[in-house]
């Protein structure tokens, strides 16, 4: 027999009784007063119905969304089985032995960070990280940058590309008088579904030539021209995704003079500096030339490709206004669209960029790095042309090595791309988009015979 004390404590109290009995008062509002005790508030409970016994689920007419087109190959990836399977759709850098990549440099300055006993968990300020920032906007906009130099400049830090893209996608349409973006055709899946949702009219311009497999420079003109003035224009900083192919310097100073005779904003998108051509500043030149004349745009940036950040999801958004004290009060208002939006960001992706920028040992450690997956990038390029051209494969291969960047786009079609599936267990996007960093020497011939026999078989 349990002592007494014990029984004490299993038993309920009277005035446990009591507040369950207020409690279920409370929440059943019409049923009777009840009176008794625990007894009968067990039977009140057991007799009111739950609402599982009433429906399966309130979400229960929801559809199913369909796979994002992008991530969706490599989910498909996954599920197969065959050993000479090859995935070509993720945007993630991969080594010569197919493996995601964490650079020394990253590892390194991870470790500094480990062994600060300083270093506490505290939340950063909404916009961020200030010295990541400040070093950030110097990366893009350079050293000598007129704009950083007179405090012009305003950086906030973001959850990546996308998140950049978001936050000044919801600050112009909040305060910019033209509410309509252009952006190229084709372009990154999620762009417009970005800026549509953060409030502005998606509209666009042309871009790639199917049939030159390059830049339709006039079709580009022709379509900037007609935009309304003040309108504004998405442009990719370098290595324009999905199709690799960037303008000329010379077209780039067509584009900036045409721009800003129409007063038309520019809005950059920057995932991919020093990755393209493995020269940060070479990378950087298109935005420094518009940067240059004065003018106002904005760019985000991001840190998942030429830093292998992926995860940590490091970005920053920089509007460089026509002064400092607008500078001030555009900050402010970022502010405004990011607190109830994630209300701060995260706090270790940012330190290990701004260890990596502030160390000149480090930077430059990490620009070699760089340049090593860039070369890597550009020799597969060349492998996979002279595999196509050895195999007499019909057509003209040269766009594979004339695009730059992660991305090639083939020109295959649909059809192609779902053959190259079923047959030889390929992976990529439907419009024939594929990731060079997921070739290597062993598996580029195999892509190789799926190409030939793809055009080959399928017009």
């Amino acid at each position: 027999m349990a002592p007494a004390n014990e029984r004490a404590a299993q038993e309920p109290s009277p005035s446990a009784d009591r507040r369950l009995s207020t409690l279920v008062r409370h929440l059943l509002p019409s049923s009777p007063r009840r009176t008794a005790a625990a007894a009968d508030t067990s039977a009140t409970l057991e007799s009111f119905p739950t609402m599982a016994s009433q429906v399966a689920s309130v979400f229960a007419g929801i559809a199913q969304a369909p796979e994002d087109p992008i991530l969706g190959v490599t989910v498909a990836f996954n599920k197969d089985p065959s050993p000479v399977k090859i995935n070509l759709g993720v945007g993630a850098y991969r080594t010569e032995e197919g493996k995601p990549l964490v650079l020394n440099v990253v590892r390194r300055a991870e470790q500094m960070l480990i062994n600060d006993p300083s270093r506490v968990k505290e939340y950063l300020p909404i916009t961020g990280l200030a010295e990541y920032n400040k070093l950030s906007a110097k990366l893009i906009f350079g050293a000598d940058s007129p704009a950083i130099q007179e405090n012009r400049v305003a950086t906030v830090q973001c959850l990546s590309g996308t998140g950049s893209l978001r936050v000044g996608g919801e600050f112009l349409a909040k305060h910019y008088h033209e509410r309509t973006i252009y952006i190229p055709v084709p372009t990154w899946g999620n762009h417009p579904k970005v800026f549509t949702l953060a409030g502005l009219t998606v509209r666009s311009y042309r871009y790639y030539d199917p049939a030159t497999r390059g830049l339709d420079f006039n079709g580009l003109l022709e379509d900037l021209s007609s935009a309304p003035l003040g309108s504004i224009v998405l442009l990719h900083a370098c290595a324009h995704n999905p199709t690799g192919v960037d303008p000329t310097i010379d077209q780039w100073e067509q584009i900036r003079q045409l721009m800003r005779s129409k007063s038309l904003l520019p809005f950059f998108d920057s995932a991919y500096q020093g990755f393209a051509s493995g020269s940060l500043d070479k990378d950087a030149q298109p935005v420094r030339m518009f940067v240059a004349d004065g003018g106002e745009l904005l760019m985000a940036q991001s840190y998942a490709k030429n830093m292998g950040m992926y995860g940590e999801r490091v970005g920053a958004l920089s509007i460089v206004c026509g002064s400092a004290d607008v500078a001030v009060r555009v900050e402010s208002q970022l502010k405004l669209v990011i607190r109830p939006m994630y209300s701060s960001p995260p706090l270790h992706g940012p330190s290990v960029v701004a260890t990596i920028l502030k160390d000149s040992e480090m930077f430059n450690e990490w620009t070699v790095e760089l340049k090593a997956m860039a070369d890597r990038i550009i020799s597969m390029r060349q492998q996979l042309f002279d595999a196509l051209k050895s195999r007499g494969t019909p057509g003209d291969w040269s766009h594979i090595i004339k695009q730059i960047g992660m991305f090639t786009f083939t020109g295959l079609n649909s059809e192609q791309v779902a053959f190259m599936r079923q047959e030889y267990h390929i992976y990529m996007t439907s419009d024939g988009r594929i990731s060079m960093a997921g070739l290597n020497m062993r598996n580029v011939p195999h892509l190789a015979d799926a190409i030939h026999a793809a055009v080959t078989q399928l017009k």
